[in-house]
């Protein structure tokens, strides 16, 4: 593609290589591979059922080894609150109050969100501020029609002239109300990592953010700071990173053009969060959580949820310990075969690897090298919900770039549509990825491992956009629990759909897991 000055300008400004742009034209014009489904994992095939772990003991030696680990728990928060309203945003463009009553609007559009928003509204974490902001800018409140009041509160809750909730980060919009006051997102994460994510007193987190935002975050962090370190006795540690412009995907027309905005620069667009990976890999600890902004519950459920995360965490210590000492007994010379057969059955059984179909025709040296290499990564365990109809993705088998059969979090983008046996494998998965990671970055001499070299970078794929009304072809990154870690040595663990409360739209805030008794 030849670049104008401007253009060769703005990927340099960027940290875009010409090289890179080709690479992503190419995908635009030949697509991906696509993921090869192999089958679904499902519960003892690729899913260890939780009653078969022993909770105790497994907790007692987390909470025991804490104080002594490095511990970091990790939040993409970029995303704005604007798909939580989408459906509010399309009432206040599409709704005529002098043709249609709100009812009609909502039986002719099939607008039930939207019901439920209206009927629940005084349950809503936001809903007295608003509507003391409401009364303010009202003194004819009380004489006003039902259907006035109903536009006005969704205008209060949207607009600029309002509370604006829609524009602002998911994690700074109010989830929850107490008694005392109404807690974000942000401020729910920061409570339940006092809970399994502290050491010593202290609780690391990292925000993945938009830049806009920080000093949002921070001004928000700053006012709730003396209350919930005095509540939970715990010192925070909070920072913040942003996506790289570099991570930045082409945009193209429906011909595979590049978009050239009025300014003459190219149209990019951020590359999802399969970016993150290069914001993942700038972190350095024993242990990292990482959980979705939005999926946090009211601090009565709190001590349930993080019964699961310490479970998950002393699992992963317990797994991590033995493959140590294996790379460290493989790193001798002389293995007797009794215990290459003990690393081949942990490395099958509990690293849910297999063995390469010529495994055992290799030399024995070469089978211990295979050993070495399987052992030798970034570990994770993935809480895995049962599947009740949520979109996204999921635990598979896959047959991956490398020729290999491994378990892997495939998201539907991924997944050849087109493929009859690959729709029917999709559709018989039994679980979903409620992103519940638990990793482990750092190899058995304590040198941290270079994320990227563990990526599929071939799991990319392409999405389909809006741009001023018109159709355009965007171009994501690997995801970053999906294509982002696919050579990882990767565990899945059953968890309780308890463990899952994500709020995708603001009605979500009504359910059991976001509402006091």
């Amino acid at each position: 593609m030849k670049l104008t000055a401007i253009q060769e300008k703005q990927l340099q400004d960027k940290g875009i290589s010409k090289e890179t742009l080709e690479k992503q034209l190419y995908r635009f014009k030949n697509g991906f591979p696509g993921v090869i489904l192999n089958r679904a994992a499902t519960i003892n095939d690729g899913i260890v059922p939780i009653k078969e772990l022993d909770a105790d003991t497994l907790i007692s030696s987390y909470e025991a080894s804490r104080d002594q680990l490095d511990i970091i728990k990790f939040v993409p928060a970029s995303g704005a609150a604007t798909r939580m309203f989408k459906f509010l945003h399309e009432f206040l463009n599409n709704f005529n109050q002098n043709k249609q009553s709100i009812n009609s609007y909502i039986n002719n559009n099939k607008a039930n969100d939207l019901f439920t928003f209206l009927v629940g509204r005084r349950d809503l974490p936001f809903y007295d501020e608003v509507m003391e902001s409401i009364k303010k800018k009202n003194s004819d409140w009380s004489t006003k029609s039902k259907i006035e009041k109903e536009t006005i509160f969704v205008e209060e809750v949207l607009t600029s002239n309002g509370f604006n909730y829609a524009s602002m980060p998911k994690g700074l919009v109010p989830f929850h109300k107490y008694k005392d006051h109404s807690a974000t997102a942000f401020e729910e994460h920061l409570f339940e990592a006092s809970a399994y994510a502290s050491s010593n007193g202290k609780a690391k987190l990292h925000f993945t953010i938009a830049p806009a935002f920080e000093d949002a975050f921070a001004a928000e962090f700053d006012q709730i700071k003396k209350n919930i370190e005095e509540k939970t006795k715990t010192k925070y540690d909070i920072t913040f990173s942003y996506q790289s412009p570099a991570t930045d995907t082409l945009a193209v027309d429906l011909k595979d053009n590049p978009i050239v905005i009025e300014d003459g620069t190219l149209f990019f667009r951020p590359a999802g969060h399969g970016a993150l990976i290069n914001n993942l890999n700038q972190l350095d600890a024993d242990l990292i959580f990482i959980k979705n902004i939005d999926n946090v519950t009211i601090s009565s459920l709190k001590q349930e949820t993080s019964h699961y995360k310490k479970l998950l965490a002393g699992y992963l210590l317990r797994l991590r310990t033995q493959a140590f000492e294996y790379l460290h007994i493989l790193e001798n010379n002389g293995v007797p075969d009794s215990t290459r057969e003990e690393i081949e059955k942990f490395v099958t059984n509990q690293l849910s690897a297999v063995l390469p179909k010529d495994y055992y025709k290799y030399k024995t040296n070469y089978q211990l090298e295979h050993l070495y290499h399987q052992l030798d990564r970034p570990l994770r365990v993935c809480g895995m919900v049962k599947n009740e109809g949520e979109a996204g993705g999921g635990p598979f088998w896959v047959n991956n770039q490398r020729g290999e059969l491994s378990v892997e979090i495939v998201e539907t983008a991924q997944m050849n549509k087109n493929d009859q046996r690959q729709k029917k494998i999709a559709k018989e998965a039994t679980h979903f990825n409620p992103v519940d990671l638990i990793c482990n970055v750092r190899n058995h001499k304590g040198e941290k491992y270079d994320l990227t070299e563990y990526c599929d970078a071939d799991t990319g794929f392409i999405t389909y956009k809006s741009r001023h009304g018109k159709e355009i072809k965007a171009q994501e990154l690997p995801g970053l629990w999906n294509g982002g870690m696919a050579y990882w040595n990767t565990i899945f663990v059953e968890v309780p759909l308890i463990t899952f409360n994500p709020v995708k739209t603001v009605t979500d805030l009504l359910k059991s897991a976001h509402q006091l008794d």
